[in-house]
C-alpha cells in the first residue's frame, strides 16, 4: 500500500523461493503446497534487478522451504550475497522463516552479513499457535536473539486486530526488545480472503500512536507503527536508526 513512498526512497521488497510455502500463518495470503524445486539462478536475477532499479536498499524475504534439507538457507543467503557483489553500497534487509532454530543454518544466513536480519514474530503468545501453527513463539525470540548475538541489527513486526490486547501486545514488545530485537514495526491486520482470521478489531491511528511511542519507551532504536505500515516500510530509514543508536554517545 506505500509503493509511492518506497519508490521515493529507492527501496523494493522481493520474495524468493517461489509462490508456495510449506507452512501456512493464518494471516497469509501465500499458499501453502509443495514448492517447485530450488530455482538456484534466483539470487542472480534478483540482484540483476536491485540493479536494474537502482535501489538504495532492498528488502529480500521468501516462503518457508521446510521441503529441503538447509531449510532453504543457503537461497536466503546467496541472495544476500550476489546484491552486494553486484550493487556496492546498497543494503540488503533479509527477512526470513525460523530454520527451526538451527545453529548452522542461521549461521550460514548471517555469515552473508545482511545489514538488517528480521524475523517476524507477528502476534502475542496466547494466540499464537492458533495463527502462525508452524512457528513457535519462543523459538523466534530466539532467533532474533542469536541475529543479534552475530552482531547485525534485528528486526521484527507486530500485526495488530486479531484478538489481542493492548497488554499482551506491551508484554511481546518488552519480549523482543529483551531478546535483542532493535526496530520494530506494527501493523494493522487486513484479512486476506474468507479462508483466513477475521479481523477481530479495527485499531484505530491513535492507538499505533501510543503503541509506537511505548516502543520507543521500551528501547526500540527505531519504530514504525500505522495501520498502513508493513514490515518492510521505509526500512532504510529505520535501519539508519539502528546504526545511529549503535554509535557511542558523543562520538
Amino acid at each position: 500500500p506505500n509503493i509511492f513512498e518506497c519508490w521515493e526512497d529507492r527501496e523494493a521488497t522481493f520474495l524468493i523461493g517461489g509462490d508456495q510455502c510449506t507452512r501456512r500463518c493464518d494471516f497469509c495470503q501465500i499458499d501453502t503446497g509443495k514448492p517447485a524445486e530450488l530455482d538456484r539462478d534466483e539470487p542472480r536475477r534478483v540482484a540483476e534487478s536491485v540493479r536494474t532499479m537502482q535501489l538504495r536498499y532492498a528488502t529480500v524475504t521468501g516462503v518457508a522451504r521446510d521441503d529441503l534439507p538447509d531449510g532453504g538457507a543457503w537461497l536466503y543467503a546467496e541472495t544476500v550475497r550476489q546484491i552486494h557483489a553486484l550493487n556496492p553500497g546498497a543494503g540488503v534487509e533479509l527477512l526470513t522463516p525460523d530454520f527451526d532454530a538451527v545453529p548452522e543454518l542461521l549461521g550460514e544466513v548471517f555469515a552473508s552479513r545482511p545489514e538488517v536480519f528480521a524475523h517476524n514474530i507477528e502476534t502475542v503468545p496466547r494466540i499464537f499457535r492458533r495463527i502462525r501453527p508452524g512457528f513457535r513463539y519462543e523459538r523466534s525470540l530466539d532467533v532474533l536473539g542469536a541475529g543479534r548475538s552475530a552482531g547485525l541489527v534485528t528486526k521484527s513486526n507486530l500485526i495488530l486486530g486479531m484478538g489481542e490486547d493492548q497488554d499482551e501486545v506491551l508484554e511481546a514488545m518488552r519480549d523482543l526488545h529483551a531478546a535483542g530485537t532493535e526496530l520494530l514495526t506494527i501493523t494493522q491486520y487486513l484479512r486476506p480472503s474468507l479462508r483466513h482470521h477475521p479481523v477481530e478489531r479495527w485499531v484505530p491511528p491513535e492507538e499505533f500512536d501510543q503503541m509506537r511511542d511505548e516502543a520507543l519507551a521500551i528501547g526500540f532504536a527505531g519504530v514504525m507503527s500505522g495501520p498502513m505500515v508493513r514490515s518492510s516500510y521505509r526500512a532504510g530509514r529505520l535501519y539508519a536508526q539502528a546504526v545511529e543508536a549503535r554509535q557511542p554517545v558523543g562520538a
